[in-house]
C-alpha cells in the first residue's frame, strides 16, 4: 500500500474502533489477557500519542496518563486520534524516532494503520460486532510481521531464528511470503485477513479456514516464534 493510502485506512480505522466506545467498556477482549475494552482503549490512545512524539519529539519515551474516568475515556481517545494524525501528515519521508528502520514517519503510518487494524477487529468482537479487515490492508500487516516484528522479536530476544521455513500464500491478493531459511516445510494457505488474524494469535493455526500443505505442524512451530509481541 502506499503511504496514503495507509494514512486514509488508519483514520477509518480509528473511527470504527471510536465507535464501539459507545458500547459496553467492561466487555472483555478475547485475545488480550484480561483486558476489558476500558483497557484496549487506553492502550490504543496511549500508542496513538506515543507514535506521535516519535514523530514531533523525536524519541520513544513519552507516557501519556490515561483518564480514570470512564466518561471522559472517549473524548481523550477522540483528542489522541486527533494529534496521531496531525502528526502524520508530516512528509512521510521526514525522519522520526521507530524502534525499527526505516526511521520516517511513513514507519508510523504503515505502524499504526496496522494497530489500530487488529484492535479495531478486537474492540467489535468484544462486542459481537466484528466486521472483516480490509484485504489489502491485511496483505500489508502480513509482510509487515515479516519484515518488522519478527526481526524485532529476534533482535530483542523474544523469540530464536526459525530452523525451518514456512510459505504463507494469500489466496485473494496471490501474495506470498516465506519466514525461515531453506525449502519450506509447509505452505499455509487463507485470505489475507485470515493470514494476519492467525498470525497474531487471534485464529488459531488449525482452524478450518487455514489450508494446510506440508508438515503443518512444522510449519506450525516455525510460527510460534513468538513473530509478534
Amino acid at each position: 500500500m502506499d503511504s496514503l493510502s495507509l494514512l486514509t485506512r488508519t483514520q477509518h480505522e480509528l473511527q470504527a474502533f471510536r465507535a464501539c466506545l459507545d458500547g459496553d467498556l467492561d466487555a472483555p477482549v478475547e485475545h488480550c489477557g484480561g483486558w476489558t475494552l476500558r483497557d484496549l482503549a487506553g492502550h490504543l490512545g496511549t500508542g496513538n500519542l506515543w507514535a506521535a512524539a516519535a514523530v514531533t519529539e523525536g524519541h520513544g519515551d513519552h507516557r501519556p496518563r490515561v483518564p480514570r474516568d470512564p466518561e471522559e475515556l472517549a473524548g481523550w481517545f477522540e483528542e489522541t486520534c486527533s494529534v496521531l494524525l496531525d502528526a502524520l501528515r508530516a512528509d512521510p519521508s521526514a525522519p522520526a524516532w521507530t524502534f525499527h528502520p526505516p526511521h520516517t514517519v511513513g514507519f508510523w503510518r504503515r505502524r499504526r494503520c496496522l494497530e489500530t487494524l487488529v484492535h479495531r477487529w478486537d474492540a467489535e468482537n468484544a462486542l459481537g460486532t466484528a466486521r472483516p479487515l480490509d484485504t489489502e490492508t491485511a496483505a500489508e500487516g502480513v509482510a509487515e510481521v515479516f519484515d518488522t516484528m519478527a526481526p524485532r522479536q529476534l533482535a530483542r530476544g523474544r523469540a530464536v531464528p526459525p530452523g525451518q521455513a514456512v510459505r504463507l500464500v494469500s489466496t485473494d491478493t496471490g501474495a506470498s511470503w516465506v519466514h525461515g531459511p531453506g525449502t519450506p516445510v509447509a505452505t499455509a494457505s487463507a485470505t489475507a485477513a485470515d493470514l494476519l488474524l492467525m498470525l497474531w494469535g487471534r485464529v488459531p493455526g488449525d482452524d478450518g479456514r487455514i489450508v494446510w500443505e506440508g508438515d503443518r505442524a512444522a510449519g506450525l512451530r516455525v510460527l510460534d516464534g513468538p513473530l509478534v509481541p
